[in-house]
């Protein structure tokens, strides 16, 4: 049963990890290898602590595994929930009938309904864009879809699926599945290299959908100028290349950059600032393990031609959706970025300056919620979901 609540959960919201002085990292767990970064402050950087009183609510409860969020322009959250679900949920914490039209998802694993946005004309031509996992003959991959919500909210009209990062597989894993809307008006969407061995290889192809950074028209068409527009063996819509499984971009609001966050295997996730047509390295060079302990490929962190990330954590944090803050609420966090993470059970703020990061805190580690995406509203506080059907919202106390 769905249940609207609005409790507040932390006054101050400081978790024990958040005490640590200013030269001490948030990590306390020893890593799972002894690789060594390739600059300073690369990983483990010192803690920083939120001085603004600032509390924290949950606005609802029993969503079904929530994905992706949206603010709406009244200040609602369009959510989507794994198992093929879209629904609206007021700033009091009322939950919606699910939306009629939303095409079927192939649910299995880590597949379903993912990351959803809605168009920069919204309030006057009621787009949204979302992806999916979608079962087709060959197997199921990473699909966009759109549609038009209807005035009466209650259905998706004309949805039309307008890119499928191909080639399909039969697999359970590493959908990628955010898609965002950027200031020329074409979409980014993120794909994962489907997790598998049979498939990894993938995400140095750039004549495969997969383990990329997709740059596309509102009509799933390659956007121009897109890097590798013309090359042979190429797909146009490829924007950059050598991912895992990307749950997280994000514009800067200051520079305009691209960021991302990808899981690692066992250790190595990363957080990147997205360049056209660069690779990011994997499987070649990589700051983690195989599940099972062995090393990966030849067990190298850095390579000329490949991109260092920014930053990593190991061990894992799962980072999935981000967002960078850029409201006035709670000063201090001004352009800081906020990453969802699954594993980690908080939700991890990053202070980055000059492209580097140069602190870490970890917030509501004490609900051991699995976050799986985060947004800012237009009131200016932070929204998140997580896994276990919770929408939170963070705020200024």
């Amino acid at each position: 049963m769905l249940i609207g609540v609005a409790i507040v959960l932390a006054m101050s919201c400081k978790s024990t990890a958040q005490q640590s002085n200013a030269t001490t990292s948030v990590e306390t767990k020893s890593p799972n290898t002894d690789y060594k970064p390739a600059f300073a402050g690369q990983t483990r950087i010192k803690a920083v602590v939120t001085k603004t009183p600032f509390e924290a609510k949950v606005l609802a409860s029993g969503l079904r595994s929530p994905w992706g969020l949206a603010a709406l322009p009244d200040g609602r959250l369009l959510i989507t929930e794994k198992p093929g679900i879209m629904r609206i949920v007021s700033q009091a914490g009322a939950v919606g009938e699910p939306i009629n039209g939303v095409p079927a998802v192939n649910g299995r694993g880590q597949g379903g309904l993912l990351g959803l946005c809605l168009d920069p004309s919204f309030a006057s031509n009621k787009m949204v864009y979302w992806a999916f996992s979608e079962s087709l003959p060959e197997g199921n991959l990473t699909s966009v879809a759109k549609g038009k919500l209807s005035s009466d909210e209650k259905s998706l009209e004309n949805v039309t699926v307008i890119y499928r990062a191909i080639p399909a597989y039969s697999g359970a894993l590493h959908y990628g599945g955010r898609v965002l809307f950027s200031k020329d008006g074409n979409l980014f969407v993120s794909t994962g290299e489907r997790s598998d061995m049979e498939t990894r290889p993938q995400a140095q192809d750039i004549n495969s959908g997969l383990g990329k950074i997709i740059r596309i028209t509102t009509d799933g068409k390659p956007a121009a100028g897109n890097p590798f527009t013309g090359r042979e063996n190429a797909r146009p819509e490829v924007y950059s290349y050598g991912h895992r499984n990307v749950q997280g971009i994000a514009f800067h609001p200051v520079t305009g950059d691209l960021w991302e966050t990808e899981f690692g295997p066992r250790g190595g996730d990363e957080l990147n600032r997205i360049e056209a047509g660069k690779n990011y390295g994997w499987p070649t060079i990589t700051y983690g393990i195989e599940y099972g302990g062995n090393k990966i490929g030849s067990a190298i962190q850095q390579k000329p031609g490949l991109e260092q990330p920014v930053y990593y954590w190991d061990p894992v944090i799962s980072p999935s959706g981000i967002t960078f803050y850029n409201g006035n609420e709670i000063a201090e966090w001004k352009n800081n970025l906020f990453i969802s993470s699954l594993s980690g059970t908080h939700i991890c703020r990053l202070v980055i300056e000059n492209n580097k990061v140069t602190g870490e805190e970890r917030l509501l580690s004490g609900e051991n919620q699995r976050f799986r995406d985060i947004t800012q509203g237009v009131d200016g506080a932070l929204y998140a979901v997580t896994d276990q059907g919770k929408l939170y919202r963070i705020g200024k106390k």
